[in-house]
């Protein structure tokens, strides 16, 4: 089911896909159409070095609803949705790559299941034509680590083609290259998610702008999203804990050893002495860590007047 008042953004990032950005402007102009949506496209040209620029300049003079962000330099993808974002006016979110393999024809489905009442809905690239070691190999390892990573199952996070309700976004900050990990960011803002089978193409022009090197990149991210989803409001939780068994495991060797020294032992050259300072000094600052981060977390909340809530609705009946 679609609203033909509904405002829909189509956001696409772009770097050097002056071969295939027209092409991909047609189709979705096609299909939204057909459908009598209501929508704008905002393309996000990320410092590309080719004649991208030169065809979006064309483009924007014949295409009413593009409008196009130019950045300074190359920022990334996460920098490029983030600007797409926050320039963008539609109740309704849809993100795209610019290099043809998302088929713009699932837009509409996307956007129905939008309106069944999910705030996120993801792509899942069942049938993925990209290149098996290179790509959907380490996709397959990734996707399966950061869903028993973060809890939130899904089959696909790198696919780029969501929906996405605005006053979600709203609620996320984007930094480093968390455009992977939106679906969790989502989901810590308590956002209902479902997962729906998309198209996915061959590439036709051009080459893959990711390395390998994206790997390590991912874990680091990883590891700052597991961080968020456990431990946003209340870092103590994870430090502290940490920190207070370690004390204790100090207090314990220590005291073992202490009696031992009474009873006329030399302990001067046991490991155990070393490894319980190590131990009490190590849960010593793991626990201040943990007040330093609440007493940052309460800043971040407050200077921001960031609620540690989220409300879907409020009902009430009228006495009239």
């Amino acid at each position: 089911m679609t609203n033909p008042n509904q405002l829909i953004s189509i956001i696409i990032p772009v770097f050097n896909e002056s071969e295939s950005i027209g092409y991909l402007l047609d189709e979705v102009l096609n299909v939204m159409y057909s459908n009598k949506l209501n929508f704008e496209i905002v393309v996000v040209n990320d410092g590309s070095q080719d004649t991208t620029s030169n065809v979006l300049d064309e483009l924007t003079i014949k295409i009413k609803e593009l409008s196009v962000i130019s950045l300074r330099t190359n920022y990334g993808q996460t920098a490029a949705m983030a600007a797409g974002f926050d320039n963008s006016n539609g109740e309704v979110v849809i993100t795209l790559d610019g290099d043809l393999q998302n088929d713009p024809t699932d837009i509409p489905k996307l956007i129905s299941h939008i309106n069944e009442g999910y705030d996120l809905i993801c792509g899942w690239r069942y049938d993925r034509k990209d290149k098996l070691i290179n790509r959907r190999i380490p996709s397959k390892i990734a996707n399966k680590l950061i869903a028993n990573v973060t809890g939130l199952k899904l089959h696909d996070y790198g696919c780029s083609l969501k929906a996405f309700k605005k006053e979600i976004l709203d609620d996320i900050k984007l930094y480093g290259e968390l455009h992977r990990f939106l679906p969790v960011l989502a989901k810590i803002e308590g956002a209902k998610i479902k997962e729906i089978k998309v198209n996915h193409r061959s590439r036709k022009y051009g080459s893959s702008k990711y390395g390998i090197d994206r790997t390590f990149r991912v874990l680091m991210d990883l590891l700052t999203v597991w961080f968020m989803t456990k431990f946003l409001t209340r870092p103590m939780y994870g430090f502290g804990f940490v920190g207070i068994i370690s004390i204790l495991v100090s207090l314990g060797m220590t005291s073992y050893l202490f009696i031992i020294k009474l009873l006329g032992n030399d302990i001067g050259n046991r490991p155990m002495l070393m490894f319980a300072l190590i131990l009490g000094i190590a849960g010593v600052q793991l626990f201040s860590f943990g007040l330093l981060g609440e007493l940052l977390i309460r800043t971040y909340h407050e200077s921001q007047n960031r609620p540690i809530y989220r409300i879907r609705k409020i009902q009430s009946i009228s006495n009239g």
